[in-house]
């Protein structure tokens, strides 16, 4: 599928190539309650709109449809996905998949393995409330990573069995990660916006196992 990049870059994201800055200590942590935590590292990739830019142009986007309720439907936003045995299609995805696998390795005993990707073209592309419990994040403790590219959305978290909700805006190399319970006992959704926003695409690093 050919796309379209309708895209501002950022001001503060001028470096001439992408890297990845540290982890460590520039990472903070939210604990939500339940057993679930959140962790964010703002602008982690450094450089990302060029990175943001190539992705758009070489990653073989396709468009899904599926049955909702009585119906079949469009799913509001361009996926592609690379298994555990896949090459990424950026090096640099490598790199990032490789260093939070480093980083968490005490917390996660295990690799980070697999790349989602979704390319969320203007407001009208989303995600509606969930949790990724398809598979062994349905029964344990995990995490998914998340390295957000292009202009900011809001990312929101809501508690399964109700109460306040909060939110992330996520955009131009942040990083997110969801921990813990996360996606069993809380629930995350990127809404559609009447706003005028730009293209961005979500990145989701997973271990074996879990989506």
């Amino acid at each position: 599928m050919v796309v379209s990049i309708n895209f501002q870059a950022s001001l503060l994201d001028d470096a001439p190539y992408a890297s990845l800055g540290e982890l460590g200590p520039t990472v903070r942590r939210t604990v939500l309650g339940h057993g679930a935590w959140v962790d964010v590292r703002p602008h982690w990739v450094e450089g990302s709109d060029g990175l943001f830019s190539r992705l758009v142009e070489t990653v073989p986007w396709h468009a899904e449809r599926r049955q909702m309720y009585d119906r079949v439907v469009d799913v509001p936003r361009l996926l592609s996905w690379y298994g555990e045995y896949d090459v990424l299609p950026d090096p640099l995805l490598e790199q990032a998949r490789d260093a939070l696998g480093e980083h968490y390795r005490g917390e996660l005993g295990e690799p980070f393995c697999t790349a989602g990707l979704c390319y969320y073209r203007d407001g009208r592309d989303s995600v509606a409330w969930h949790g990724d419990t398809i598979g062994r994040s349905r029964r344990e403790n995990t995490m998914i990573a998340i390295v957000s590219l292009g202009a900011p959305r809001r990312l929101l978290l809501r508690p399964r069995d109700g109460g306040d909700r909060l939110g992330f805006a996520l955009g131009h190399g942040d990083l997110l990660v969801m921990g813990g319970s996360c996606q069993r006992t809380w629930e995350h959704a990127i809404l559609k916006t009447a706003q005028p926003v730009g293209p961005r695409i979500s990145v989701q690093f997973r271990p074996y196992g879990v989506a």
